[in-house]
């Protein structure tokens, strides 16, 4: 279950954390890696993605109606997978032992007695009381369910490890299981967020920084892909603040950036019930500028339509009007793989598409960007819109700050505002850094020996 997505080469929709694994592993994310992907649009519902393409919103007890038809779905993926690689890890998705949901999971024991897979039991200790977690879930398995779980491992541990020592000898003799190891807790880690923000990203309480750029997000209750702006956390002169409540400070941002929605219709209502509207046209009034990506972008025009029951019960909304834009929404949705070209810095980037709708209208005139590609395939089209003087601007595409020089162009415009000299983009910008990091991690304080020998049947 994640608002964060990624598009596979052929089109199909999978979660942001199954393609960043397959990145992980140097292979292609592909749809069987997430057969199934639920998209929360309200508290009572979300949208069912079934092997990359939308098939429905449904409430829970809908979905619970529907499981049976995805069995066979899951356990294809499986064989498919099974036959192109040697090894498969299979994640889990929230606690196996939740006993009041045991008759609907189809994504944690169910799949490893499926695929008749050994279980690694991770416990976050961070938040508090590991220990009668990881005891508990195995009381609550069943006996045949029990007999998957191979081996033990704590994450995210804060202090001295020796002061653990007394609780994992404990924690091996009442469960009978091996323990893996202890990974520690690591801020400043840069891998991608699975389905949400962490609180201390969201944290008012966080100190200002003038001396680097600050970039606001606002946090709205659907936001979608907020790892598009992953690249920007990660230079060394930004700030990137994600905003649930309109900030105190006089001071205002050097630019602010409507993200993704899962729900547009609903998170605009928010954004004016909120005061998040006035913030935006304070902002908007200052001349700072202004980027919506995706959802966001639809929000910047002057309307939103969806005649046909997509988003919302109601047929329209008034958008924000920093765009003269209107959006109709449609039920087929656009997943697609892109390379385009900014029309303004003659920089090229590499995305991804999400969403059901157009958007056309004046400002549409004026486009950001030229798309080369789409799936890999020669095209011509233009994407995008901005204001008369430029400082309003939104597009569909995902990922365009993921592209270095792109994002490194974008924020020297913000320098010069500034009265900052530009810098140059950074020299490495892949994943690389961050894998490094996790195999070095993972080295050091898993039993490796051990769990090969998980892995091979051997334990």
């Amino acid at each position: 279950m994640s608002n964060n997505s990624f598009v596979t080469a052929p089109g199909g929709e999978i979660g942001r954390a199954q393609a960043f694994q397959a990145q992980a592993c140097g292979i292609e994310p592909a749809i069987e890696m997430n057969p199934i992907l639920l998209k929360p649009s309200s508290k009572m519902g979300a949208q069912v993605v079934v092997l990359g393409k939308p098939v429905r919103v449904m409430t829970p007890g809908e979905y619970h109606e529907f499981q049976p038809h995805l069995i066979g779905v899951i356990r294809e993926s499986l064989e498919k997978l099974s036959r192109q690689y040697d090894i498969l890890v299979i994640e889990g998705a929230g606690s196996p032992a939740e006993i009041n949901l045991r008759p609907f999971d189809i994504a944690n024991m169910t799949v490893a007695k499926m695929a008749a897979a050994p279980v690694v039991l991770v416990g976050d200790i961070n938040l508090g009381g590991v220990f009668a977690s990881l005891v508990g879930t195995l009381e609550l398995l069943t006996s045949e369910e029990r007999s998957f779980i191979k081996g033990l491992l704590i994450n995210k541990f804060r202090g001295d490890i020796s002061l653990l020592n007394e609780g994992l000898k404990f924690l091996e003799t009442r469960t009978g299981k091996k323990l893996l190891g202890v990974l520690p807790f690591i801020d400043d880690l840069h891998v991608a967020e699975e389905d949400s923000i962490p609180e201390w990203k969201l944290k008012s309480s966080r100190p200002a920084e003038p001396e680097k750029l600050e970039i606001q997000v606002i946090h709205y209750p659907h936001i979608s892909n907020s790892t598009d702006f992953d690249g920007l956390e990660r230079e060394p002169d930004v700030s990137v603040r994600f905003l649930t409540r309109v900030p105190d400070s006089e001071r205002l941002p050097d630019a602010l950036i409507l993200p993704g929605s899962k729900s547009t219709m609903s998170d605009l209502a928010y954004v004016r019930s909120s005061g998040f509207e006035r913030h935006i046209d304070r902002c908007y009034q200052a001349r700072i500028p202004i980027v919506g990506i995706c959802g966001g972008y639809q929000m910047l025009g002057v309307e939103l339509l969806d005649p046909t029951g997509v988003e919302s019960a109601a047929s329209r909304a008034e958008g924000l009007g920093l765009l003269q834009l209107t959006t109709c929404f449609e039920r087929e949705k656009k997943t697609v793989q892109v390379r385009a070209l900014n029309l303004e810095s003659r920089q090229e980037v590499a995305g991804y598409e999400i969403h059901m709708g157009r958007t056309n209208g004046p400002s549409a005139a004026r486009p950001v960007f030229q798309i080369l590609a789409e799936m890999g395939n020669p095209t011509e089209r233009l994407d995008g819109a901005k204001s008369e003087d430029g400082l309003v601007w939104g597009t569909y595409l995902h990922g365009v700050f993921d592209a270095p020089v792109f994002r490194r162009e974008f924020l020297n415009v913000l320098r010069k505002r500034r009265g900052w000299p530009p810098l140059d983009p950074r020299k490495t910008d892949s994943l690389s850094e961050p894998l490094d990091s996790l195999r070095a991690l993972i080295r050091k304080h898993v039993d490796l020996v051990a769990l090969d020998r998980i892995v091979n049947g051997m334990l």
